[in-house]
């Protein structure tokens, strides 16, 4: 395959007006971001968390027809099986499967090879890692379980779609964050990816895998302080599958919540972007909370 953003080759042309491509594409672009989201130990999944959080984003979508959703890995536990995907995830955010770009999480491969994720999403799931544009922005799924020369050679496209790309403002995704507070305490894994995205001037990661929500500062890949050139990191692991809490408060953490799910809502714009964490379920946000929310400016 030529290394070039292939959401618009082979039989994925038919999706660029979805993906905001070509002489249609819009100015700004909105994403609803959130993963670890389908617990199927929940006996209805009707009434679990990831029913909540698919409620809110399925309206969200229906109210603005130009967006889409970043699934930030473990779509479904515990094993991501196929049987998962279609009792678990189908019912809840399986609704708008066709508005959904992914990335695998940790859960997803306990099965091996994530099959079972890779025949749910088809095409979109790419070799585990592709991109894309979104309105007039650069948006690059990454597979944060990968290893060795598989994890090389992801690397490699990287460096080279970079590259091609320099005049875009950028968000990349997966699972693992290489910065949190939670239960996996960092530095975590894609180190060398969060280096080369910072060296390119990219704005945006966004991770799961600790089940709550994290806001970093603009970084770099050692975890020093960059407000001219830094990448900002979000984790949103609020997709609804359970709440676990903070073990401690990791540097250049600026917010944090992890009593209720919900999803970031991301305005992607010309030359900036906007945020905003939307409650699935208002009436548990604890009195007196602040609301994350922001913007700011591409490099």
């Amino acid at each position: 395959m030529a290394r070039r953003s292939w959401v618009l080759s082979g039989a994925f042309a038919g999706l660029a007006l979805l993906a905001g491509a070509g002489p249609a594409m819009a100015a700004d672009y909105t994403v609803y971001a959130a993963g670890d989201i389908a617990r199927c130990k929940h006996p209805d999944p009707r009434w679990s968390g990831a029913a909540a959080t698919a409620t809110l984003v399925e309206g969200l979508l229906r109210a603005d027809p130009q967006s889409a959703v970043l699934s930030l890995g473990d779509h479904t536990y515990p094993r991501g099986t196929a049987a998962e995907f279609r009792d678990c995830y189908g019912p809840t955010w399986g609704r708008f499967r066709e508005r959904t770009w992914p990335t695998p999480g940790n859960h997803e491969y306990a099965t091996a090879g994530a099959r079972p994720y890779f025949d749910y999403f088809g095409e979109r799931a790419g070799r585990g890692y592709y991109s894309l544009r979104l309105g007039s922005w650069l948006v690059i799924s990454l597979d944060s379980n990968l290893k060795g020369a598989r994890h090389a050679a992801q690397i490699d496209w990287l460096r080279v779609e970079l590259k091609q790309r320099q005049d875009a403002c950028t968000l990349a995704f997966w699972h693992h964050p290489l910065y949190s507070s939670g239960g996996h305490p960092p530095p975590g894994r894609m180190r060398d990816a969060y280096a080369l995205l910072h060296a390119a001037g990219a704005e945006l990661v966004l991770s799961g895998h600790d089940h709550d929500y994290e806001r970093f500062a603009p970084q770099d890949a050692d975890g020093r302080i960059d407000r001219k050139r830094g990448v900002r990191q979000f984790v949103v692991g609020t997709g609804g599958a359970y709440a676990t809490p903070f073990v401690f408060f990791a540097p250049n953490s600026e917010m944090r919540e992890a009593s209720y799910d919900g999803v970031l809502a991301l305005r992607l714009l010309e030359g900036a972007y906007e945020w905003r964490f939307l409650p699935a379920d208002p009436g548990k946000v604890p009195a007196g909370a602040r609301l994350d929310q922001g913007r700011s400016s591409c490099h």
